[in-house]
């Protein structure tokens, strides 16, 4: 087998689990930010974790990205720049999802909506429906998405269980602006246009090809790179108009340089929540080649690890405190799922990679040439 293009599917779920650890911690930074208004500080995430971090990456491992970008046809690319701007309205929501809900529960909700759509929405709209069932690994790889998705139920039943038994002080105290009615639908909204990510990552097949095939070429591991770029560029018009906007409107353009203000160490701050964001769908696009023809599942892997490793988090973060027993079994039983649907992720990889090769056709054997005379 060609090394270029060898699986190594338990790899690809190591890779795409510590995507998952970065998409669950990337908000605490923004807990040090000081004197700002949202609008200031996510603008400063945005740059650098839409534009800074993906671009320098992108030159640093891809050196024929602008090559590649400059050959993709155009539609491939608006595709790629509006599944990006349709995360990026759902992303605007994410921070106001978590701040209604906490880490525990919005990342729970938000992220296991956008893992359903985002893992099964792609191979359907590819035509490959198919590819999801018949074969021992494809099989393995739904049961995997479904225990995930229970996994989700679980941990959303646990989390409406603690709504209904802890006092509104106590919610209060873990989650300073707790409402669970404005949350669910800010959550359910920002899951589905959240899933839009998965969309443009998933779409940039030609943009890929064209890495691995334009001198310089870009390695195996890197060539999902130069679509990284582009989707995260549509996320950005969004983020940063919407910021912008935001700012004029509430006055907080002063933000950036004002008095008494922390003001480096808000932009370390907010910078350092953007880098963390944008290393999720690093991980996402550099686990794909490992996994071969199981990659698709990737995206429930990434996003079955964001909301286990967030859980764990809300936990030592004291939001669970105070909950019934029935609560914190149904919390258990999630995250057990949720690993448990990693572990099959994995599984489906190596049958995948067991599989035998497809025959290929047989060729037409010409008739035989008559003796010389």
């Amino acid at each position: 087998m060609d090394p270029a293009t060898a699986t190594n599917p338990m790899l690809g779920v190591a890779i795409f689990t510590l995507g998952g650890l970065a998409g669950a911690v990337f908000y605490l930074p923004f807990k040090k930010v000081k004197q700002w208004a949202w609008e200031s500080y996510w603008l400063v995430y945005a740059v650098f974790g839409l534009v800074v971090v993906p671009w320098a990456l992108a030159f640093t491992t891809s050196p024929n990205v602008i090559d590649v970008l400059k050959a993709t046809p155009g539609a491939v690319l608006g595709r790629c720049f509006m599944y990006g701007a349709m995360w990026g309205i759902g992303g605007l929501t994410w921070g106001l999802m978590i701040r209604y809900l906490g880490v525990g529960l919005g990342l729970a909700i938000g992220c296991g909506l956008c893992s359903a759509a985002g893992t099964l929405i792609p191979p359907i709209l590819a035509g490959n429906l198919d590819k999801l069932y018949g074969t021992p690994a494809a099989n393995a790889s739904l049961v995997g998405v479904i225990v995930s998705l229970a996994g989700i139920v679980m941990v959303g039943m646990a989390g409406m269980s603690k709504e209904g038994e802890l006092p509104e002080e106590a919610k209060k105290k873990a989650v300073a602006e707790y409402d669970f009615k404005k949350g669910i639908l800010v959550a359910i909204f920002s899951g589905l246009m959240s899933s839009g990510m998965s969309f443009g990552l998933q779409g940039g097949a030609k943009i890929e090809e064209l890495a691995l095939s334009t001198a310089p070429v870009t390695s195996n591991a890197w060539r999902g790179m130069p679509v990284l770029v582009v989707v995260l560029l549509g996320g950005f018009a969004v983020n940063a108009a919407w910021c912008l906007y935001l700012n004029l409107k509430n006055k907080t353009l002063g933000d950036y340089a004002r008095k008494g203000a922390p003001v480096l160490p808000n932009l370390v701050f907010a910078g350092l929540a953007g880098a963390i964001w944008c290393s999720q769908f690093i991980c996402f696009k550099t686990g794909e080649p490992a996994m071969g023809s199981m990659a698709y599942i990737g995206w429930a892997v990434l996003m079955a690890s964001a909301i286990g490793f967030s859980t764990v988090l809300g936990i030592f973060l004291g939001e669970w405190n105070g909950t019934s027993s029935r609560t914190r079994s149904r919390l258990a039983i999630g995250l057990v799922l949720l690993l448990g649907s990693t572990i099959l992720a994995g599984y489906s990889g190596k049958l995948a990679q067991a599989a035998p090769a497809p025959a290929a056709p047989a060729a037409e054997t010409a008739p035989a040439a008559a003796p010389a005379p």
